[in-house]
């Protein structure tokens, strides 16, 4: 498969100053445009709306579908008992009421702002659980008293987890040009834990609610072109060494390649949404059949259940229409990709080998996982041309970024790459640009200047970069 970003002969010998130059933007005519980023999936939307969308080539009763869905994903969930029958169950536990509360506008989270004390409570914001050692088979073990993820909130009659503060500290640096920048390095603390402390050696990792768009499209990326990620980067030679997670999916109750989730811990959607119905809303499927209350929890075993006690809380139809509905959210358009500070851009993240990690192109196969995909997800994904800048493996960025908690095969170093499609639609969208997998980073440059490990030669790269280089560089990304 060819890949759409390319270099040009002799650009290594131009170097950076060259590279905002006028001779490079007349060079950089030669990139291929990638304006429809999900092919003919691709919306042309900005603002507010612009990740809300349902995919441009489906159907009308898809359509009809995808409305229905999209009702399931934004309304909020009511305690038990209720008289809204197909609504209520909500907690003992919980983050959120709906998974639009952590998804906004089907964007992105970011952290709470703790300067206004806990009036803004952590909603989009959840900390992962676990001990040392593995399960059955292979993730993570539970906090024996807290579970898999904290919870902040809890129905009347049952007592809370407890709270998480947050602090930042700063981390200084320069560019080579003697330009300062200032990160900011979270520190999170709990309080107020109501059923007592956590088991020594607690792990904990903080995890931002990420942008919905396009995920049905990356379920659709042959697994083959995933593992091929892998054996292209460790052919190069270089310092980029990618892995694939491998990881239990529920509802097939198979191992497969993950592709979702920070650590790339998931596999498929449908163990996406079920696992985010109980983790975060409290709401039992099929999938995911028992509550999340752990044996000290004795207030939150006697809570009321919904659906009045009987089956599950989300029956199986209306939990595959939510999956359907997150399949087949659209990609925006990139905006302005002929842009002459664009086309400079473009270079500049080709030259300091971000697409060997942000890989752009892929072409989607059919359904990935019968019989279970078939009922969630469209053929109008199917055999699309898409750029979502991603190799979906994990990857060792520093001890920075690190949280020290395995997932699977993750180790406590490794991210899975993030898609960089819509990346720019951000704060139209959500009102902030707080990237990363805990929102630290207060926009793209923040976000590439926390890069290290495997991708610490990149961030060299950019900062030897110019203001003008830099510049270019931000405008890039942003357009994707």
């Amino acid at each position: 498969m060819r890949r759409r970003v390319r270099t040009w002969a002799g650009m290594g010998a131009l170097g950076f100053a060259a590279l905002a130059g006028p001779e490079t933007i007349a060079r950089a005519g030669e990139f291929e445009a990638e304006e429809k980023t999900g092919g003919e999936t691709t919306v042309f939307a900005t603002g507010r709306n612009a990740f809300s969308f349902p995919a441009a080539n489906l159907s009308d009763p898809e359509r009809t579908r995808f409305v229905i869905g999209n009702s399931f994903f934004k309304r909020n969930w009511v305690q038990a008992p209720a008289s809204t029958k197909a609504r209520d169950g909500l907690g003992p536990h919980f983050i959120a009421r709906s998974c639009a509360a952590c998804h906004m506008q089907d964007g992105r989270g970011a952290p709470p702002d703790f300067k206004k004390g806990l009036s803004e409570p952590p909603v989009a914001l959840l900390m992962r659980l676990s001990i040392p050692g593995t399960d059955s088979v292979g993730g993570p073990l539970t906090e024996p008293v807290y579970g898999d993820q904290f919870q902040n909130f809890a129905v009347r009659g049952v007592t809370s987890e407890g709270q998480i503060s947050l602090r930042y500290e700063p981390v200084a640096g320069r560019f080579a040009d003697g330009t300062r920048y200032t990160l900011q390095r979270p520190v999170y603390a709990f309080s107020k834990l109501n059923y007592g402390p956590m088991v020594k050696g607690t792990m904990t990792s903080p995890r931002i609610a990420p942008q919905v768009i396009g995920v049905g499209l990356l379920e659709a990326i042959p697994e083959s072109e995933i593992l091929r990620n892998a054996s292209d980067q460790v052919a190069a030679g270089g310092p980029v060494r990618g892995m694939a997670n491998r990881v239990f999916d529920v509802p097939s109750q198979q191992m497969l390649v993950g592709r979702f989730g920070w650590k790339a811990n998931v596999a498929t959607l449908a163990h996406q949404t079920a696992a985010a119905f109980i983790g975060d809303i409290g709401i039992t499927s099929s999938v995911f059949p028992e509550e999340t209350c752990t044996p000290r929890q004795v207030d939150c075993k006697k809570a009321p259940r919904g659906a009045e006690g009987r089956g599950h809380e989300i029956d199986d139809k209306t939990l595959a229409d939510v999956v359907f509905y997150q399949a087949t959210v659209a990609p925006p358009a990139r905006r302005n990709p002929n842009d002459a500070q664009v086309r400079v851009g473009q270079a500049l993240f080709a030259q300091a080998q971000c697409t060997a990690c942000h890989r752009p192109t892929y072409t989607t196969a059919g359904a990935m996982f019968p019989p279970l995909t078939p009922r969630v997800t469209s053929p109008a994904l199917f055999g699309q041309t898409i750029h979502p800048y991603t190799d979906l493996l994990l990857h060792d960025m520093g001890e920075g970024l690190a949280d020290g908690r395995p997932d699977f095969l993750a180790n406590g170093r490794q991210w899975r790459t993030p898609p960089l499609w819509g990346i720019g639609l951000i704060p139209d969208v959500n009102g902030h640009q707080r990237l990363l997998h805990d929102g630290r980073a207060r926009g793209v440059m923040e976000a590439i200047l926390w890069h290290d490990g495997e991708a610490r030669q990149s961030r060299d790269a950019v900062l030897q970069f110019n203001a003008a280089e830099r510049a270019a560089l931000v405008k890039f990304v942003e357009s994707l």
